[in-house]
């Protein structure tokens, strides 16, 4: 009997044991308690995300960071954008999208002062909203996510002077109702200005966001400056339209081109030559946390009581810098397998 109660002790000794490291365990790992690790959400709650210029190949990798970080939270989402690069159409787009009632809106504004009385209206519907790649920084959407588009002009800047040994004549061009083409142009022309006292901006033209106007502008550029030595330009369509204008006159090779992001055409010329360099923005980075973001905001932060809020606000940031590289031919094949 003594022998059998020995026994029971020891074996209720190790269940306590077992019992009392799987439950520090637990709280070690998962704080918060452990349904907040396995949250997730209804396929029936959607958000969307809303662009312009439509079904161009920039936007195709934060869709795929929207869509990857949906599916980790089981709910759906909708793409959705103006076809021209208008404000008026992407109001009217937002506008429909509102009146759906998602669950929450990802938005890229094509000016940072137009959408302001839109997306105001979807934050007092009780519509989350958040902001990526362009901002609208008066507005009263949560959070922005993007490149920290002044820095990414400074960087544009160094490496024209890496390129042009530090001297010669520049051009921007770039969309200057846009606040992040803006931001990119002060970053660039103000670095050159400060910096680089061997070279400078001659030129700062709107190519209007397309191919064929900034290829015009920068054939103009040529005209009005012969011994134009480079060019940078703040968007991906004004990349290849100036590398057209410089390889239809054959000054590839004396004209520096700077573009942004890494859609193929832009990423085709500079495996020819015409371009030397553009600069990648992480626009997966953008889609995904954007997804995240709202998520947040609807099972978390928008459950606490106004105080608890207040403690909590780090879990939504006001700006979240989404990174910025320089792609060249030594790191090209990276970004077309993207």
């Amino acid at each position: 009997m003594k022998k059998l109660f020995i026994v029971y002790v020891i074996l209720f000794s190790i269940f306590s044991i077992y019992l009392y490291n799987y439950y520090l365990k637990e709280s070690y790992l998962y704080p918060f308690g452990k349904n907040e690790e396995q949250l997730q959400g209804d396929i029936g709650e959607k958000y969307v995300m809303v662009t312009f210029l439509a079904g161009i190949d920039y936007w195709k990798s934060a869709i795929k960071g929207f869509e990857d970080a949906a599916n980790e939270l089981n709910v759906s989402v909708e793409y959705r954008g103006a076809t021209q690069y208008d404000s008026h159409e992407q109001i009217t787009v937002l506008e429909q999208v509102i009146a759906k009632k998602p669950a929450g809106i990802a938005i890229s504004a094509i000016n940072p002062y137009e959408l302001n009385t839109t997306i105001n209206k979807a934050i007092e519907a009780g519509i989350p909203v958040v902001l990526f790649d362009s901002d609208a920084p008066s507005s009263k959407a949560l959070s922005f996510l993007g490149t920290n588009n002044y820095v990414a002009g400074e960087t544009g800047a160094h490496k024209m002077a890496d390129l042009l040994n530090r001297k010669g004549k520049v051009a921007v061009i770039t969309l200057p109702d846009q606040l992040n083409h803006q931001e990119r142009t002060d970053g660039f022309v103000e670095t050159i200005e400060e910096a680089y006292p061997g070279m400078e901006v001659v030129e700062i033209k709107d190519g209007k966001g397309d191919q064929l106007r900034s290829e015009q502008a920068a054939l103009d550029i040529i005209k009005e400056h012969p011994d134009i030595q480079g060019i940078f330009t703040t968007e991906a369509n004004g990349g290849v339209g100036i590398a057209q204008a410089t390889q239809s006159l054959n000054k590839e090779q004396q004209i520096k081109i700077i573009s942004f992001d890494t859609d193929k055409r832009t990423l085709d010329k500079i495996k020819e030559g015409a371009i030397s360099a553009t600069l990648a923005q992480g626009t997966w980075n953008m889609g995904y946390w954007s997804m995240q973001f709202l998520f947040q905001h609807n099972h978390g932060t928008s459950s606490l009581s106004p105080t608890q809020q207040g403690e909590h606000s780090a879990i939504l940031p006001e700006y979240v810098d989404t990174g910025i590289s320089v792609v060249t031919k030594e790191n090209i094949e990276e970004y077309y397998a993207d």
